[in-house]
């Protein structure tokens, strides 16, 4: 790859190292110009550019960020559209994320511009969380490089993956001496109840014996036979010895103890059992409380099916100091990963979808183009079905005229109904009503309309990519040929003026207003910018396809 100034008369074909404004128009890093890009650079009195210029033997940064990203992600895990050479991968279930650090350092070793970077190791994770990115640095690698660090990150599998929790029924025995109050036995059942169903699982068998040796076996004798998975035990006084009550009664009850202790504080008196091939956990005494524990990082590898060894155990020392981390169990709903809250960015942003599918169509005559079938599907179900596929949650569909058709249409969508009353008063009354149900957690709205059946999932999906509220991308506006098109992504911080605009034309004034905070998507064709407005063009839209063959 060349690097440096070029001449503007020869720069058309090149990619822009800097982003620039010229003419009021922001040429962003990365654009590859185009011949009308080098015009008006030279009209606005350019004479040189530096510019980044592919050779043979070159793969472009999306390119190979796209196809490094194709070979990385394994089990649960989906990657992003690329842009500007990253690929991130995302965690598609709730689960731990399970790699060798040492394939990810193999691949980091070929080439400087060819990074990867992880969460730690086995770290919990939610679905939709961030969990690596690819990020191919220059604007070209070379293919030797690229085809050497595919081969590094497919060998012995797939790179990086995302181990399901597994629902397993599990039973909580409680240990008991005199002096034992039952609020602490409730206490602690409710604890371990909460932070098994975060996980997936239930308990399915909860009682307490007393704390000796034969009634620890005695129970765990009938546990193995009542058909539980897993087994949590936690005593009464806390074990300090191989010989102490509960390994003695594990023993003795037919099971055999693995490992006694782990280097994690809270959780150093753990012990690791099986009962045949069911695994038993006495848990510490840090267990009755919800901060997390060294009992924790085993319960959650158990409950990934991801072995549990003495090896294991004694590699969670580096980083196994936990006594500030203060984390509660979280409704499954609101998952996170096992730490202090993650930074904005480590969390993939959640995006919300308004359809806008309350006007009029006044110029369609008597009748509601919204409901009219293109390639047999209704027109705002093409709309809702892109979103969905993009990976939009929640959908808000705006209703107004015809409401009660919309939402019968729409029974099986599973989208959030906003109804705008005032739907006859133009276009902005149907944005207020959208904007108005986006639920607080959303960080950005992709606002759509109903009437654009040749818009594609993979459109939505490119905004997506682009967003970034931090960086100086907080609307990101579609472009076919330099024309901006439909749908735009909003980050909240636009909601309090988008709540306010009024008119027919909707939010287009606040996209001039923060043009710094504006990044155009150049998209692949032109379906971002064809809408059905007018009857003739609804006539187009749904001409039978032998018609056009014929055209």
């Amino acid at each position: 790859m060349k690097f440096g100034p070029l001449p503007v008369a020869s720069a058309a074909g090149a990619t822009l190292a800097h982003s620039q404004t010229l003419g009021g128009k922001r040429y962003r890093k990365g654009r590859v110009l185009s011949a009308a890009d080098v015009a008006a650079m030279a009209e606005a009195g350019v004479r040189e550019v530096t510019v980044a210029q592919l050779e043979p033997g070159d793969v472009a940064e999306n390119d190979a960020a796209e196809r490094l990203g194709a070979v990385a992600a394994g089990e649960n895990i989906r990657t992003s559209i690329a842009n500007t050479g990253r690929v991130n991968l995302f965690a598609a279930a709730d689960g731990l994320v399970d790699f060798d650090p040492e394939r990810i350092d193999a691949v980091n070793a070929i080439d400087e511009g060819i990074t990867v970077a992880t969460v730690r190791a086995c770290e919990r994770v939610a679905a939709n969380q961030i969990a690596a990115t690819i990020k191919i640095i220059p604007f070209a690698v070379a293919e030797a490089d690229l085809a050497a660090a595919e081969a590094a990150a497919r060998q012995a599998g797939a790179l990086i993956n995302v181990r399901r929790f597994q629902p397993h029924r599990v039973a909580l025995l409680q240990t008991t001496l005199p002096g034992v109050q039952a609020k602490v036995l409730e206490k602690t059942s409710t604890v371990i109840a909460a932070r098994l169903a975060d996980l997936g699982s239930t308990v399915s068998d909860d009682r307490q014996c007393a704390h000796d040796t034969k009634a620890v076996a005695a129970a765990l004798r009938e546990i193995a036979a009542g058909g539980a998975e897993l087994v949590l035990i936690v005593g009464a006084s806390a074990t300090t010895d191989r010989r102490d009550v509960i390994p003695e009664g594990i023993v003795a009850g037919g099971g055999r103890i693995d490992h006694f202790g782990m280097p994690v504080d809270p959780g150093n008196l753990l012990v690791v059992a099986a009962l045949g091939d069911m695994p038993v956990l006495a848990l510490p005494g840090s267990a009755r409380s919800p901060k997390i524990g060294g009992n924790d990082l085993v319960l959650e590898r158990l409950l990934a099916k991801l072995p549990v060894d003495a090896a294991h155990i004694r590699a969670m020392g580096t980083g196994g100091l936990l006594k500030e981390i203060s984390t509660r169990p979280l409704p499954r709903a609101e998952a996170a990963p096992r730490a202090e809250p993650m930074a904005a960015d480590a969390t993939a942003p959640r995006i919300a979808g308004i359809v806008l599918g309350g006007g009029q169509s006044r110029r369609m005559g008597v009748v509601n183009k919204l409901l009219v079938k293109v390639d047999g599907k209704a027109m705002i179900r093409h709309a809702v079905d892109n979103l969905r596929a993009a990976g939009v949650e929640p959908i808000i569909v705006v209703t107004g005229h015809e409401a009660e058709r919309v939402r019968e249409l729409l029974a099986d969508a599973n989208v959030t109904f906003a109804h705008n009353d005032d739907f006859a008063e133009g276009l902005s009354t149907s944005l207020r009503t959208g904007i108005a149900a986006v639920p607080d957690d959303c960080d950005a709205a992709v606002v759509a309309l109903g009437d654009m059946p040749r818009l594609q999932p993979d459109h939505v999906k490119l905004l997506m990519a682009a967003f970034s509220a931090d960086t100086g991308r907080a609307i990101c506006v579609p472009t076919w040929q330099g024309k901006r098109g439909n749908p735009v992504l909003w980050a909240r911080r636009f909601f309090a003026e988008m709540g306010q605009v009024d008119g027919d034309v909707g939010a287009k004034h606040l996209i001039g207003a923060h043009g710094d905070s504006v990044h155009e998507v150049e998209m692949p064709d032109s379906g971002v910018l064809i809408d059905v407005d007018s009857p003739e063009a609804l006539a187009e839209m749904v001409r039978p396809k032998e018609e056009e063959d014929e055209a």
